[in-house]
């Protein structure tokens, strides 16, 4: 029975300020998966990484020098914040994630291992609240913002959330980034009227890196630089 997949377990279940979030475990191939649920929306399960983890290395191979800040937007199960803290290049790493209960999960629950514990790194200062208020309201400018809060521009898990893609939303990316700084953004398929709406805000070397993945289309990491 190696190839069994045990049913869905419900690990916890809150209610947070946008609805219901949840974090299941499965036993898959006799291997521990966690999954993240908001509103009955899968978001993001633990079962791979690949595309998370590209999400805050290509924006290094852009950017030079070290002592650099990025801003990771969406905690989810931690593969992104894990890669950023095992890379000695950012000497400052930002988290936002506007689920407490997702914190949580990391700090004191199962989702520590795949973060690496990063919560506990010097460098690291974790934000709760909404990224899309945190952008228009920051005083401060990073070396990328590497941003995973939906299933992609095309498909979002709350409607406050399109203004993050729209031409004002974009303009609020690009004045959040230094001089050359770069925007990577995750989504769970490939959209040209992204890389469209991107050189429209006025984002340069605008690029789309595809992960394959087991079924369907690739997972995405759109890119684009603030002009120096």
């Amino acid at each position: 029975m190696d190839n069994a997949t045990d049913a869905a377990t419900v690990v916890d279940r809150r209610e947070g300020p946008y609805g219901e979030v949840v974090l299941r475990r499965r036993l898959v191939q006799r291997t521990e998966r966690y999954e993240i649920i908001e509103n009955g929306c899968f978001l993001m399960d633990t079962s791979d990484g690949r595309s998370e983890r590209l999400l805050v290395q290509a924006p290094l191979r852009t950017l030079d020098g070290t002592g650099l800040s990025v801003l990771i937007g969406g905690l989810g199960v931690g593969f992104s914040l894990a890669e950023a803290a095992a890379e000695p290049r950012w000497g400052a790493i930002t988290v936002v994630e506007r689920e407490r209960a997702v914190i949580d999960w990391h700090r004191d629950g199962p989702l520590g291992r795949f973060s690496a514990h990063a919560l506990d790194d010097p460098r690291v200062t974790v934000v709760a609240g909404d990224l899309v208020s945190h952008l228009g309201e920051a005083d401060v400018t990073y070396d990328a913002l590497c941003l995973d809060i939906d299933n992609g521009p095309d498909w979002t898990v709350t409607d406050s959330n399109d203004s993050l893609y729209s031409p004002a939303g974009l303009a609020g990316c690009r004045a959040r980034l230094s001089p050359g700084g770069v925007l990577a953004v995750w989504s769970a398929q490939p959209s040209l009227r992204f890389e469209e709406a991107l050189r429209g805000a006025g984002f340069e070397q605008v690029q789309t890196i595809t992960v394959p993945v087991a079924r369907g289309v690739p997972d995405v990491v759109h890119l684009g630089v603030r002009p120096a």
